[in-house]
Parts: structure tokens; C-alpha cells; sequence
């Protein structure tokens, strides 16, 4: 073999050799993307199932289809307080409102319609738990508090499907359901005023 040819040789073995293994760059990489998209859907099956974001606050319960329509006349509801249903056309102010007189379930039910959080409490609950659950309404726009005679709980949150019931205001309950339910995705009407209806008790 010439000088010519045995370099010619020896070029096309180091280019051989440099050669970058496109094959295995991509087979291995296919591989790491399914284990990538493996993982992560493992990940989003094991994470709790809520489409609102409350789903696992512990005791929440729940109703759906809920009557939405208006009317002047006194509602009979299931559950006291009511969590939705037919209301009044006026709805309770509930911008951070705390009234202390109980209020009329038609006139609140619409403000949980506009995506406002009731709170309520048994008459004769510790001032102290009253000031605290208060002092919470104040700071949350889309909030309402008031007394409630009869309830079977000390403490009842309720917004429009949704209602948690507590024995103390320091629960870390009450906060998670003000983050899930005011103005959350449950709101019959996103968007709907809460002043400019009725101001008193």
C-alpha cells in the first residue's frame, strides 16, 4: 500500500472513531422522556383529588344542584345554615361585614351565591373566639359573620355547596376554607357585586 493511500486509511478509521452514536443518544433519550412522563403521572394520581382546591379539608361537606332561583318568600332549607338554594333577589352585604344579629338565610344564601364566604356562630361563643373569627371576616373581602341561634356546632363556615363545621375559631379550617371558597370556583356568579343590597341585620 502507498504512503497516499495508508493515510487515506487512517483518516477514515479516526473519523469512524470520532463518530458521534446518534442511535444510542436517541434510544437512551426516548427512554428517559416515557420515565420522565411515568413519573410525573404517578406523582398527579397520588396528589388529592379536588377540582376546587377544598376537596381535602377534612369534614367539608358538600351539595350539588342547587335551586338558584329568586324569591320573596321564606325558603325551607336542609341544613341550618343553608349552604344554596332559592333566595331573595337582594343579597346580604359582604364586603368583610360582621353583623351582630342574626341575619335572614334568603338575603345570605344570595351573597354565597356571588361567591362570599358566611360565617356563623352559636350565640353565647367565647368573646374572645368571636373577636378572633372576626378579625378574620374584616380582612377578607367576599365575607360575611353573624350569630346564628340553633346551630349544632359552635362554628359554621358556609359558602354556596360547600359548609365545614368547627369548634374553635384558631381551627386551621377556618382559614383553608376562606382560601378554597371566597370567590372560588364554586360561584354560581363570578363577579357579582357584594355591597349596594342590604346593609342591616
Amino acid at each position: 500500500m502507498s504512503k497516499s493511500a495508508r493515510n487515506r486509511a487512517q483518516q477514515r478509521n479516526a473519523l469512524t472513531q470520532r463518530q458521534v452514536p446518534w442511535g444510542g443518544i436517541i434510544f437512551f433519550g426516548v427512554i428517559g422522556l416515557v420515565a420522565a412522563v411515568a413519573i410525573g403521572f404517578a406523582f398527579l394520581q397520588s396528589r388529592p383529588s379536588s377540582a376546587d382546591g377544598g376537596g381535602s379539608i377534612a369534614g367539608l361537606v358538600q351539595k350539588d344542584d342547587l335551586s338558584r332561583e329568586h324569591t320573596t318568600d321564606a325558603v325551607t332549607y336542609d341544613t341550618a345554615p343553608p349552604m344554596g338554594g332559592s333566595h331573595d333577589p337582594m343579597w346580604q352585604n359582604c364586603d368583610a361585614r360582621v353583623y351582630d344579629r342574626p341575619l335572614r338565610n334568603e338575603n345570605a344564601v344570595h351573597s354565597m351565591e356571588h361567591g362570599a364566604v358566611w360565617i356563623t356562630y352559636r350565640p353565647g361563643l367565647d368573646a374572645a373566639q368571636v373577636a378572633a373569627l372576626g378579625a378574620k371576616v374584616k380582612a377578607t373581602d367576599y365575607s360575611l359573620m353573624s350569630p346564628y341561634p340553633g346551630l349544632d356546632a359552635p362554628i359554621v363556615l358556609s359558602a354556596w355547596g360547600k359548609q365545614v363545621k368547627v369548634q374553635d375559631a384558631g381551627d386551621p379550617r377556618v382559614d383553608a376554607f376562606l382560601r378554597a371558597y371566597v370567590k372560588g370556583p364554586q360561584t354560581p356568579e363570578p363577579g357579582a357585586a357584594c355591597t349596594g343590597a342590604k346593609d342591616a341585620a
